[in-house]
């Protein structure tokens, strides 16, 4: 057996977490060693600054915030910086797909109604689409998590990237943080593992500049981020009008947001508000019910414009901002090694805090965050949950998308039969307008399944 090396136990000794080497006799070299490593990348001082945080109580001054309308007459500024090669996409696919009963990164999940094309499927290929279309490079930034990274790489490579150039590929690991306990204690997930959490995916912007993905951006003359999360199949990935709007004289230029009139005061997003003067998101769990329910003399909902996770981001503005995103606590349930008797314990009470950060933090940090309406229908069909849970799943998603493809045809004059079930793919089409007429049928009969 190997003795704790004298700079590992004083670094830890220095911060107050000593116990974490409790059972380090108990381990084998092999497991010693990968041990002194995890504990070796833990960045003590940032943990002690986060304690450290005061985070503040949730102000009570809350407005609806204000929203502008987004419209195909902004595009041509759009394009013209898309053709000019200043545009990027950004997605956030740290999640495996557990809730969904599918084993593996939620990225990989089928999503489509016909094909199954998977999540990350989708986003690649409207890359290709808008590359082909505005004759330009897209580079795709892909952040997963340390459970996700290699099944994620292997899925890209083992598909060929969906048509995409391996080197406009830039893929990055989300940071992590030590849980720890009501006295800030590091929990141990086992004897020689600490137990350690993602950083929210608010991390990505942190992790982006770490990785060297900002400074890569900015070598390739990227200027604007297209941000989107991966479990939203509908999402428009390269929208010359939404960064149209973002380069307009409304807008700071630093960051512009999507969102959609929520369906009822219980929806589950959350919402666009100015607190203390600055549009930010309020969970849903987080605004006071009195506000969540308050509706005008028309009977709408006075607080409606939900977050769709869709953000313009300027380049030079995450450079900036990357490290000033404030803290986030939750206190939940977390198994752990009871550092006295070397047993693993399941609380039925939360035991550890677990710190992390969310990306629309980067709101308030912005001179002016302009905050657009755009179509529910047209860009938000969230897979969360399993089918039997009955909303934002993959069955309400499919057909979501099934609608949204009638529409397409409805507008190019095309007949849809009732029961027929049509599915658009990312490389035909990005809008209603893309869609070649020459190409598509007559009409569509009832109970027809059309792939175009």
């Amino acid at each position: 057996m190997n003795t704790v090396p004298d700079e590992l136990q004083d670094r830890l000794v220095e911060h107050g977490q000593e116990h974490v080497l409790k059972f380090w006799d108990d381990l084998n070299p092999t497991e010693q060693i990968a041990f002194a490593k995890q504990i070796d990348e833990i960045d003590f001082e940032l943990l002690q600054q986060i304690q450290q945080e005061k985070v503040a109580s949730r102000s009570e001054n809350i407005l609806p915030s204000q929203t502008v309308q987004l419209h195909q007459e902004q595009s041509e500024v759009g394009v013209q910086r898309i053709k000019n090669g200043e545009l990027a996409v950004l997605t956030v696919a740290g999640g495996q797909g557990t809730r969904l009963g599918w084993s593996g990164p939620k990225g990989t999940f089928p999503a489509t109604p016909v094909t199954g094309k998977s999540l990350f499927q989708l986003v690649a290929e409207q890359i290709v689409f808008a590359s082909r279309k505005y004759g330009t490079t897209i580079p795709w930034y892909i952040m997963t998590s340390e459970e996700n990274d290699a099944m994620t790489r292997s899925f890209l490579i083992d598909n060929n990237c969906f048509g995409l150039d391996r080197t406009n590929i830039f893929v990055f690991v989300q940071g992590e943080v030590p849980a720890v306990d009501g006295k800030g204690k590091i929990l141990l997930a086992s004897k020689g593992e600490l137990g350690m959490n993602p950083d929210g995916h608010g991390g990505v912007i942190a992790a982006l500049k770490n990785s060297g993905g900002l400074d890569e951006m900015e070598s390739r003359g990227i200027k604007y981020i297209s941000y989107v999360q991966i479990d939203n199949p509908l999402a428009n990935v390269v929208d010359p009008a939404f960064l149209g709007v973002h380069l307009s004289d409304a807008s700071s230029k630093e960051v512009t947001s999507k969102c959609v009139k929520k369906t009822e005061s219980s929806e589950r997003v959350g919402v666009f508000c100015l607190v203390d003067g600055s549009t930010t998101i309020v969970e849903y769990s987080d605004l006071p019910e009195k506000k969540t329910i308050a509706v005008d003399e028309e009977g709408r909902l006075i607080f409606d414009a939900g977050s769709i996770a869709l953000h313009i981001m300027s380049v030079d503005f995450l450079q900036r901002i990357a490290d000033d995103l404030p803290w986030h606590v939750a206190k939940k349930k977390m198994s752990c090694v009871n550092v006295q008797t070397g047993e693993i314990e399941h609380p039925t009470k939360p035991n550890a805090c677990k710190y992390e950060r969310f990306v629309f933090d980067i709101l308030p940090l912005a001179t002016n965050s302009l905050v657009v309406e755009t179509t529910r229908e047209e860009e938000f069909a969230p897979i969360k949950n399993k089918n039997a849970e009955g909303i934002d799943t993959p069955q309400t998603s499919q057909q979501l998308q099934r609608d949204r493809a009638r529409r397409w045809l409805d507008k190019n004059g095309i007949e849809v039969g009732k029961n027929a079930t049509v599915e658009i793919s990312p490389l035909t089409a990005a809008s209603a307008s893309d869609l070649d007429t020459s190409k598509l049928p007559n009409s569509i009969g009832d109970d027809e399944i059309v792939v175009l």
